[in-house]
């Protein structure tokens, strides 16, 4: 890799950029808030009967508070990734997230939708009390622990790295932390008993499919095209 395809933002920011950019930030704006309603409305909504989440497995992982550093970093951690490509004008590598990070947070909330789910892997009692612990109660408090199947914290991680490690522009370093980072993010759910390991399976088995899907298939290349197509028209007309 030469340098120059290190270089993040070495696009000129002109006037059919920023507005490239407007339009491509509309439908992520919308889908965002299509995707909170109707998560919200899921996480308040109390249904007759809830399956059970638990494997043996479960039970032999220990309740590690530090990792509620990487678990909070995972909303930082797939922004930046997600909003990166967009910045670097790099638009085929984000439609390909964003086809990635759509396509799995939309088949989580239909599943849970139709087969509610939960887990009762948290605590009790803290076993410790420390800044950690405190973290870790708050969130218990903001999050339920239902609709957990697959781990959209999983999926998403494994989407950011995903779409890191198949760009030119960065460096084998920044690769390296992306791949132990979203590692992280994936114990952390399991270490602060957020899921199951049956979730921690879903998040990945989804992510090898939609992987496939996107990035080694001509789908979301194709749909790109059509845009370029479609914005290479409007600017002739």
């Amino acid at each position: 890799m030469d340098n120059k395809k290190r270089k993040y933002f070495d696009k000129p920011w002109t006037k059919e950029r920023f507005e490239e950019t407007i339009r491509c930030l509309i439908p992520v704006i919308i889908y965002a808030i299509v995707y909170f309603v109707w998560f919200f409305h899921l996480e308040g909504t109390k249904a007759l009967h809830y399956t059970e989440i638990h494997s043996e497995l479960d039970d032999a992982i220990p309740f590690l508070e530090i990792f509620i550093i990487p678990y909070l970093g995972w909303f930082a951690y797939c922004s930046i990734v997600f909003f990166l490509f967009l910045l670097m004008y790099d638009l085929e590598d984000f439609f390909k997230i964003a086809a990635f990070f759509f396509t799995g947070m939309t088949l989580f909330l239909i599943i849970s939708s139709f087969w509610p789910n939960i887990q009762y892997l948290r605590p009790a009692v803290m076993p410790r009390d420390n800044v950690f612990t405190h973290m870790v109660a708050a969130l218990y408090r903001s999050d339920t622990p239902t609709n957990l199947w697959p781990s959209i914290h999983v999926y998403n991680s494994i989407g950011a790295y995903i779409a890191v490690a198949n760009s030119d522009r960065f460096s084998k370093h920044i690769k390296r932390f992306c791949a132990v980072f979203s590692t992280l993010i994936i114990l952390s759910t399991m270490f602060l008993k957020q899921h199951s390991v049956i979730d921690v399976v879903g998040g990945i088995i989804f992510s090898i499919i939609v992987y496939v899907v996107v990035y080694k298939s001509e789908l979301v290349v194709n749909v790109y095209n059509r845009h370029v197509e479609k914005v290479n028209a409007r600017r002739a007309a």
